[in-house]
């Protein structure tokens, strides 16, 4: 894994729980698993899922992980941090997935990224 210092784009992608995906080979599958396999597949740096414990979107309806109000459709946030280039490639395969969600982009600026030594996605 190459170590690099500069600026890049973060792109966050605002989905439920319980959203699924909704074309392609992962039809049907959780949509942020669908996500994180076609980001992978096609050669993103990285990815994470964020799991909150309450929010709420369009529908203005509360999503919560209360023990009184235990929700099944918590919020989730995939971040995708990479060049502006590969973020605009995978965008069109991410519309035809997405049912309804958000998704920003923003510019960051990386001061380092490598893989750990010890960690399973270490290269050779």
């Amino acid at each position: 894994m190459k170590a690099f210092e500069g600026d890049r784009t973060l792109m966050r992608i605002f989905i439920g729980e319980g959203d699924r995906c909704t074309d392609g080979s992962y039809k049907g599958m959780p949509l942020y698993q669908a996500l994180l396999r076609m980001l992978r597949e096609h050669g993103c740096a990285g990815a994470s899922v964020v799991q909150g414990i309450a929010g709420f979107g369009a529908s203005a309806r509360i999503h919560t992980g209360s023990l009184l109000r235990l929700s099944m459709d918590l919020p989730i946030i995939v971040e995708v941090v990479d060049t502006e280039e590969k973020i605009r490639e995978v965008l069109p395969l991410m519309d035809r997935m997405i049912g309804g969600g958000l998704v920003t982009l923003e510019k960051a600026h990386v001061v380092l990224y490598r893989a750990d030594s010890g960690s399973e996605d270490a290269g050779p």
